[in-house]
């Protein structure tokens, strides 16, 4: 056979191929290029390169190398629209047919071998992949984003790279051809058709950023040898994306662009892009800057501000660049002659320019053009030139430019400027992206707002598509749908349908879904993607005569607006390749007098605003970058929700209480929480006043509140309307909550009052936030049963997805079936939804409910949408009576719940529900149990709440709440003759283990008269003992002879009575439990038997103090092990004691965030498991991977590995501690100092944190306490730490190194490879009599960017007034030296869970 397979091999090779439409030459090298079998599959790109640019050649020569060498090419450049470019204009040169995949983490072997599709008939088809289709017909597959793809996914094309091979899903298999041929004998036929050939013109082109510098998966060295490599270098690509243009200005730019990249190559590979660097420009930004001048010719001076915006667009990772990075290239413009850039802050610095765009020009008319889908845009610039621009426009009725204001909004010269700044970039071609600021802790930046007049100035009919962190690169651009028949199909995203009809799309919040927005790179920058089944959307439609139903163009006039959520930090999210794929405008935040006019507008008095205002100014300014993302923001919505509030109710002006309810000041840390309450201060608002609420009635259908009894004011009483139950039949008559009995208390009706008014009055959506138990659903069914509100429930938790809260899925008949969720039908029918434990739910589910709260809009996975009104057939509109309302438990220890309200913004009215107040407390108990003692409540309900006070200030780690209270009083009622400790055991047996938690309540209940026997493990088994009447008697001798350890038995036998062994229960003489004699308590693990009381107490007094003796002598013994005196260990006990609950908190709270970092979370795409619903069609036709699992989350992309946390603690130990130490400050030191040692000493996980102890004194700035290779592992090395703190104090001379201290630690702890960097230092530093400024403070807390600092000033330091306004965020001052463990804890917690 051997002659008669070459014979066929001659002849394959001797057939005619593809004729030749000409000849390629580049350099040295011809190729006659074939004409292509398909011509809709080859590349029509519009922005094509120019092949005569000697860049653009070279790399081009080098491919046609590999191709005819049969290699396959890997293109290294960094992110940016040129390698893609590149390797289309080499399909095009060589007219060879391409196909093409992007990478994202929701790739899978689907996507890269076989889909699955049921068809009509029921039968399933095999629908080959983009890589598949190229290796069977001969094309070049272009994979782009090869650094995204999680590991483990590209080994499935390793065997197709090296050897042309694959074994796909149909039970076919793809080989190399050469073997193909090889296939011959009685059996070839059949065989063959098992068998398709890699055809011998596939190749493969990839395509990815080099990691590092930029964030990504380093390659699998099986899957980097099979490629032939080229570095695409930056500056050539970058000159070839821009065409030539000749301007002084530009030039000049240019110079500074291109030095800039020249800068970051010259420093290590590992260093080119650094948080202190000035990271090199984005591939587009030259090109962009070359038609932004072509189109509008600047002046020949630009002022800085103008100059400071321009770059934040072409470099937008500037906007959270540290300041380093903004001087230098502040010094390189001012040497090219164009003078210093403005301040990097993106607010107001001139009014006047305010209303200008780009180059200060300015939108003065829009017109629709005689050209269809086209208008007329002109501009004028500020020597008064005018340039006129013919944009796409909408088919709509353009509304009039200027916009008039109207209720909603004002027509502002700021907002003027920013519409001027999306007229020009849109006049330009580009996608716009709208960058925050990288303070969120601003006035309103009027996001929504300029999108919605900017689509309807231009006639647009626009969409918006709201991400999620679930939502998956395919699903941006298609989703499943089942026909009538059963047969499956996809149908496009809003985005591609937006795409399709010329529509504005409004993708708003990309931040949230991090790299998967790269998958749209594509079409942002070429207008080109690909669809399903072999679709593909071009840039250049195709002709009539050449029809193809598998293209399609995007419409002239489509445009995406992209916005951000503000609830990622933007260096997670602002990448050059976000900044490569569209044109990106940074923000400007409303100015004082533009916030000022809106809130006037309202109603509310002049003098209130301005004291409003005057509080949101300062307290905005206090917030850092570090704590911005959990605390409260108190933005635009925020404080026009207040304005609102006091007009609609003048007589109420309690502006302390307005804010602290805004901000939910009682559940602030108690650093945050001492910081607020001094700017309350320095604003002259006075203290709220605690005012009795008389209870609500129901009277001529209206729920009444009677007036408040304030004495220094009129008040007046608020009527509500009761709910229509014609509005809703359905609901009215089942989905009204009843509740028999309800006790009303002054506190909980007045937050009853408050949300009414939120719901009712001022149509405001509401978040609830409190302890545990203390009524946040019985207040609110106690509402809705008042006002005859039908009402929904839904309750999350930490597996809740966002299709769950859409609707529940099932399968019927082979169709899947959508069935509303509450939260819909809540929607549909204008219900009021309660969204219960909404702190248990990833934070990426709760913040869908964002854009419903603000917007009334959804976007729902069934394709319908969420709108405030139906525009579309299939949109599902907001009943005007929709109420939403989030309920969920305080934040941080001991709830350990989500951070979710960074996520919600100003959208909610947010009120915090604390345990009542005394008089409210017992009113209610004695309401509960009107016949029990009111002397037993009372002291009771004080009890109480001096035990929350405990929990406040740190002594205890449990908020008791009015549940336990309620369930005692329930108790006493039902069994009057139980002793109180019986019932308090219901309570306090979760601490029995917790020694001195169990003291502090015993001390605590005496306090007010409820003296109990005992409480804890004794009183435990005091009680059993009594109820079960077990009694011991031991068999055989009782004699006592006279104290001894006791044998150890190596098998750990269990022993009763005797006076043999060691660890024996209910003996004599040994060490055990339960018995008499022994001189120590031995628990060796088994039942404990007691002898009776009668026995245990008959012991001579001779063999007592020989036991005391012993006891003395073994507790000395130990001590001497530890190398500690008895009063060594009596004053480090004393220490701890003190600080025994900051420890158990601090420990709980680092422990949880090691656990939560490998959190499980749901893995989809697995082979087993539980089914996932959002694959569920893939199920149907066959796919195996349709399961979702717990398991741990992959890490972001560019962090495979989890560093640990680098932290320095910098201790005062000075001589004024111990010359100032009457106040505590120096005892309350030493007692912060064992809460870090002990904490981190007990973690499980010490590898998570590297950390150290330094003090300063007048003698130095470097005192080493705790080296971090070295941490204290025994008490007595603790003991020594303290110890050296306090002589240091004693010996150390006048002088402060406070500055020195700090500087040197931040530059120390910068070197560390950590995942996050900290120093948080205490001075009790006179700053005025040391000349330490200010700005000395704030350089050396700044030395190095990365490296978060706190300072802590305490005794004289605190008294320094300047110490909030200049280090915002980052310096506490604290009055009282009690504070300092509890205030250390809490900036620790909320730095290292940020």
């Amino acid at each position: 056979m051997a002659p008669q397979r070459r014979l066929n091999r001659i002849l394959s090779e001797l057939a005619p191929s593809r004729p030749s439409i000409g000849t390629l030459r580049l350099g040295d090298i011809s190729y006659e290029v074939p004409a292509a079998q398909n011509a809709a599959r080859l590349p029509r790109l519009t922005n094509v390169l120019d092949v005569a640019d000697p860049v653009n050649a070279d790399n081009l020569h080098f491919m046609l190398q590999k191709y005819l060498l049969g290699q396959d090419i890997f293109l290294l450049s960094q992110p940016g629209p040129y390698a893609r470019r590149l390797a289309m204009m080499f399909c095009s040169l060589i007219n060879s047919e391409y196909e093409y995949i992007a990478l994202h983490r929701d790739i899978g072997e689907t996507e890269l071998k076989q889909g699955r599709e049921i068809k009509s008939g029921g039968n399933l088809v095999y629908v080959d992949s983009p890589a598949v289709q190229a290796v069977k017909l001969g094309r070049i597959l272009i994979i782009e984003g090869i650094e995204k793809a999680e590991r483990g996914i590209m080994p499935v094309l390793n065997n197709l790279l090296e050897n042309r091979e694959m074994n796909l899903d149909d039970g076919t298999h793809i080989i190399h051809p050469h073997r193909y041929e090889l296939l011959e004998g009685p059996h070839s036929t059949s065989a063959k058709d098992a068998f398709i050939p890699a055809h011998r013109d596939f190749r493969v082109v990839a395509i990815a950023a080099p990691v590092p510098p930029y964030k990504g998966y380093p390659l699998d060295p099986p899957f980097r040898s099979r490629f032939q490599a080229r570095f695409i270098d930056p500056v050539g690509s970058m000159l070839a994306l821009t065409a030539p243009f000749s301007d002084s200005l530009f030039n000049k730019l240019r110079t500074i662009i291109l030095s800039t990249q020249y800068a970051s190559e010259s420093r290590h590979s590992l260093e080119a892009i650094t948080t202190s660097s000035l990271a090199p420009f984005p591939q587009t930004a030259l090109s962009k800057l070359s038609n932004l001048i072509h189109a509008f010719p600047p002046s020949e001076h630009l002022s800085s501000r103008q100059l400071s915006r321009l770059f934040l667009s072409l470099h937008p990772a500037l906007v959270h660049a540290p300041f380093q990075a903004w001087a230098l290239l502040s010094q390189q413009t001012e040497e090219a002659g164009l003078g210093p850039l403005g301040n990097l802050s993106t607010s107001n610095e001139d009014e006047l320019e305010d209303e200008l765009g780009f180059f200060g020009f300015r939108a003065v008319n829009i017109t629709k053009s005689a050209v269809d889908g086209q208008a007329d845009v002109s501009f004028q610039g500020l020597n008064g030139n005018l340039v006129k621009l013919q944009v796409p426009c909408g088919p709509k009725q353009l509304q009039s430019f200027s916009p008039q204001g109207t209720a909603e909004f004002l027509v502002t010269k700021r907002f003027t400027g920013l519409l001027t700044s999306f007229l020009q970039v849109h006049g330009l071609g580009y996608d716009i992206s709208y960058i925050p600021p990288v303070m969120p802790s601003t006035a309103s930046c009027s996001t929504s707002l300029l999108v919605k007049v900017f689509s309807e100035i231009l006639g647009y009919e626009s969409d918006t598509a709201h991400m999620y962190k679930e939502l998956g690169g395919r699903e941006l651009v298609m989703r499943r749908k089942i026909e009538a028949g059963g047969a499956t199909s996809w149908e496009p995203s809003p985005l591609i349908e937006g795409a399709l009809k010329g529509r504005l799309v409004h993708l708003s919040g990309m931040d949230v879904i991090g790299s998967t927005a790269g998958s749209l790179a594509r079409l942002a920058q070429d207008r080109e993607i690909e669809l399903w089944e072999g679709k593909r959307i071009v840039a250049q439609p195709p002709s009539e005569t050449n029809n193809n139903d598998s293209l399609s163009s995007c419409h002239a006039s489509f445009r995406i607006v992209v916005t951000a959520s503000k609830s990622q930090p933007l260096r997670d999210w602002l990448s050059d390749e976000h900044a490569n794929m569209f044109f990106p405008i940074p923000v400007q935040p409303m100015s004082r007098k533009e916030e000022s006019t809106l809130l006037l507008r309202t109603g509310c008095p002049q003098e209130v605003v301005k004291r409003l205002l005057d509080f949101a100014s300062k307290y905005r300014e206090s917030l850092s970058s570090d704590n911005t993302q959990k605390n409260r923001r108190l933005g635009t919505s925020s404080v026009l929700r207040i304005a609102n509030r006091i007009a609609k109710f003048p007589w109420d002006q309690d502006l302390r209480a307005m804010i602290n309810r805004s901000l939910l000041a009682e559940f602030l840390p108690a650093a945050e929480r001492i910081s607020l309450e001094s700017l309350y201060d320095d604003c002259g608002l006075p203290r709220s006043r605690t005012l009795f609420n008389p209870p609500p009635s129901v009277e001529n259908r209206c729920l009444i509140f009677p007036k408040i009894n304030d004495p220094t004011q009129q008040t007046e009483s608020i009527a509500i309307p009761q709910f229509d139950a014609t509005q809703d039949l359905e609901g009215a008559a089942s989905h009204v909550p009843y509740m028999d009995h309800y006790y009303d208390n002054s506190l909980q009706t007045g937050l009853m009052r408050d949300v009414a008014i939120d719901m009712e009055v001022l149509d405001e959506h509401v978040v609830i936030l409190g302890n545990q138990g203390v009524g946040k659903n019985k207040i609110l069914d106690r509402l809705c049963q008042l006002l005859k509100r039908p009402r929904e429930y839904v309750q999350l938790h930490r597996d809740t997805t966002v299709n769950q809260l859409m609707f529940q899925t099932s399968l019927e008949g082979g169709v899947l079936k959508f069935t509303d969720s509450p939260l819909l039908r809540a929607i549909t029918y204008g219900r009021v939804i309660i969204v219960d434990e909404a702190d248990k739910a990833p934070e990426h589910v709760v913040a869908i409910f964002k854009s419903l709260a603000a917007h009334g809009e959804l976007t729902l996975s069934d394709g319908r949408r969420v709108r405030p009104t139906r525009e579309r057939d299939t949109d599902v509109a907001v009943h005007p009576n929709f109420r939403l309302i989030l309920l969920a438990n305080r934040p941080g220890y001991p709830f350990l719940g989500n951070h979710f309200l960074q996520v919600l913004g100003d959208s909610f009215s947010c009120h915090s529900l604390a345990n009542p107040d005394v008089d409210s407390e017992r009113k209610l108990l004695c309401d509960l149990a009107p016949e029990l003692d009111a002397d037993v409540i009372k002291r009771l309900v004080y009890a109480f709440h001096d035990l929350r006070r405990g929990y406040e200030d740190g002594s205890l780690n449990y908020p008791y709440s009015l549940r336990e209270l309620i369930n005692i009083v329930r108790h006493m009622r039902a069994y009057p003759k139980d002793p109180l400790e019986v019932t308090l055991r219901n309570i306090f047996d979760f601490d029995v283990y917790k020694r001195e938690t169990i003291e502090k309540l015993a001390d605590i209940l005496e306090h007010h008269g409820l003296t109990v026997k005992n409480l804890g493990l004794e009183a435990a088994r005091e009680t059993t003992k009594k109820i079960l009447e077990i009694k011991f008697e031991p068999e055989g001798s009782t004699e006592l002879s006279k104290p001894k350890f006791g044998k150890e038995d190596p098998e750990n036998e269990p022993h009763t009575g005797g006076n043999t062994w060691a660890g024996g229960t209910g003996g004599r003489d040994t060490a055990g439990l339960g018995g008499r004699g022994g001189y120590m308590r031995l628990y060796k693990g088994h039942d404990i038997n007691q002898i009776s009381d009668k026995l245990k107490n008959d012991v001579p007094d001779h063999i007592k103090e020989k036991a005391r003796e012993m006891a003395r002598e073994e507790l000395a013994r130990k001590l001497e092990a530890l190398n500690m005196t008895a009063g060594e260990a009596q004053g480090y006990g004393t220490l701890l004691t003190a600080v025994q609950a900051h420890i158990a908190q601090l420990y709980d709270l680092l422990e949880n965030l090691s656990a939560k970092e490998e959190e499980r979370v749901w893995v989809k795409r697995q082979t087993d498991g539980e089914l996932d619903d959002s694959r569920l069609t893939e199920g149907l036709t066959g796919e195996t991977t349709v399961y979702k699992r717990r398991g741990i989350e992959e890490p972001e992309m560019g962090r495979p590995q989890i560093k640990p946390k680098r932290i320095r603690f910098l201790f005062d130990i000075s001589g004024s501690m111990y010359r100032f130490q009457y106040d505590g400050r120096l005892q309350r030191s030493l007692e912060a100092a064992i809460m870090l040692m002990e904490t981190f000493d007990r973690l499980t996980r010490k590898d998570k944190y590297v950390w150290d102890m330094f003090g300063h004194s007048g003698d130095s700035p470097v005192i080493p306490l705790v080296e971090s290779d070295k941490p204290p592992k025994e008490m007595h090395e603790r003991w020594k730490v303290v110890q050296k703190m306090d002589m240091t104090t004693q010996y150390s001379f006048a002088g402060d190194y406070t500055v020195e201290a700090i500087e040197k630690s931040v530059l120390e702890v910068g070197k560390f490879d950590a995942d996050d960097w900290f120093v948080i230092a205490i001075t009790d530093a006179n700053f005025e009599r040391y000349g330490i400024k200010p700005e000395d403070l704030k350089n050396a807390m700044n030395r190095n960017p990365k490296v978060h600092s706190a300072l802590i000033c305490i005794g004289e330091g605190a008294e320094a007034k300047w110490i909030p306004r200049y280090l915002q965020g980052r310096a506490f001052r604290v009055s009282n030296a009690a504070d300092i463990p509890n205030v250390l804890r809490s900036i620790l917690s909320t730095m290292v869970d940020r």
